[in-house]
């Protein structure tokens, strides 16, 4: 079984709106339904569960049943962070997802997810038992040596850009979140499920990924969005 674990836990802050950003309506339709969409009409995912921020239960059941998203299996409250969050769904599964099922993890703020990259995570976890997103990284990256100049650079051959979504099997995913609570690695600050593995040892296995998956965070972000729907609908938009 592959299960979409959606994380829209977040009170988005930063947007600067009276509602979570995951709830903001673009042509009459919440971010998170656009997100949770993508995963409703992939034919290789079976189930999918939602972290939610609290208090927003209801209306996300709400927006679910009006525009149709029948994989969702169940809703688990957000945390602290994102982490807690991932934490949270994590932990709901178990007793309901086996050792082998492939959970794919993504941020229920990034609602372009394509279905090419989709079916990439879950191929490359299946083969590798974990799959990350990513995509080359172009701009020249230089390392401050001070507050006004620099003497050395990164190579960008070396670098790459790694989002959501990223899949783990199941087996692999409970045991390391457990491991990463109980040893306090990997949790604090900005930290993700893949930073986690790596600082816990696990090596990561590159997916495809896409320039479009933008991750909706600011206003300019939403703009971007709005630009994506109107120009290249008839291209990818289900």
């Amino acid at each position: 079984m592959n299960i979409a674990v959606v994380i829209a836990g977040g009170s988005g802050s930063r947007m600067g709106q009276d509602i979570p950003k995951q709830f903001i309506n673009v042509f009459d339709k919440p971010v998170l339904i656009y997100t949770l969409e993508g995963f409703q009409k992939h034919p290789q995912i079976d189930a999918i569960e939602v972290v939610c921020i609290e208090g927003w239960h209801d209306v996300l059941w709400a927006y679910v049943r009006q525009f149709g998203i029948d994989k969702l299996k169940w809703v688990v409250s957000g945390g602290e962070t994102g982490q807690e969050s991932i934490r949270n769904g994590i932990y709901n599964l178990e007793g309901k997802a086996s050792e082998e099922d492939i959970i794919i993890i993504h941020d229920g703020i990034r609602p372009l997810v394509d279905e090419t990259v989709l079916t990439d995570v879950i191929v490359k976890c299946r083969q590798y038992g974990n799959a990350v997103t990513s995509l080359p990284y172009n701009e020249q990256i230089f390392v401050a040596d001070d507050e006004k100049s620099t003497v050395k650079y990164i190579p960008r051959e070396t670098l790459r850009r790694v989002s959501t979504p990223q899949a783990y099997k199941f087996g692999l995913l409970d045991s390391k979140y457990h491991e990463a609570y109980e040893k306090g690695i990997g949790i604090y600050g900005s930290s993700y499920t893949n930073t986690m593995m790596v600082e816990l040892g696990i090596r990561l296995y590159f997916a495809a990924g896409s320039d479009k998956n933008i991750k909706l965070t600011t206003k300019d972000d939403l703009e971007m969005f709005k630009a994506y729907l109107r120009s290249d609908k008839d291209n990818w938009l289900k």
